[in-house]
């Protein structure tokens, strides 16, 4: 149990740092070039995707601690969290892109290989832990949202 708790500590830590560094990314553009752009009607206001994200990153942490608690000597383990290694890296990338680089078209392309391999993730998730799976679905979904909400504003601008 001490191990699990460990585990999870520290993905939800990884989790929650390169959430902090990608927002770093962020926050330049939000107060400057994402104001000015068009976005559709049901676009959140800002204030709200900072908590929302905390959320996420803490429930993604907390399964990815599950699924590492199982035994990273295992080939399953293994997968799986290489899978969300690989697609916490393309979420960082993302707000590279789409901030940094103030570029939603190569952000759209990126979050669509971005919320496929949530969609492996939460399958390898599965594998080793249904309650982990489970935890990633409201990523999946707020993705979902957000590849949404890229496009339109990529077609709008």
């Amino acid at each position: 149990m001490k191990k699990k708790i460990t585990y999870i500590i520290i993905s939800v830590g990884i989790c929650l740092l390169i959430g902090f560094l990608s927002s770093m990314i962020t926050q330049n553009s939000v107060n400057d070039w994402y104001i000015g752009l068009n976005k559709p009607s049901y676009n959140p206001p800002n204030w709200i995707f900072a908590p929302v994200w905390t959320v996420l990153y803490i429930l993604m942490g907390i399964a990815a601690g599950l699924v590492w608690a199982k035994g990273f000597y295992h080939i399953w383990v293994k997968t799986a969290l290489y899978h969300f290694g690989f697609q916490l890296l393309l979420n960082a990338l993302w707000s590279i892109i789409f901030f940094g680089f103030q570029s939603p078209f190569w952000a759209l392309l990126i979050i669509l290989v971005l919320a496929l391999l949530i969609l492996f993730t939460i399958n390898w998730f599965r594998i080793v832990s249904t309650t982990a799976a489970y935890l990633m679905i409201p990523y999946l979904l707020w993705v979902c949202f957000a590849t949404l909400l890229n496009y339109k504003i990529w077609e709008m601008n």
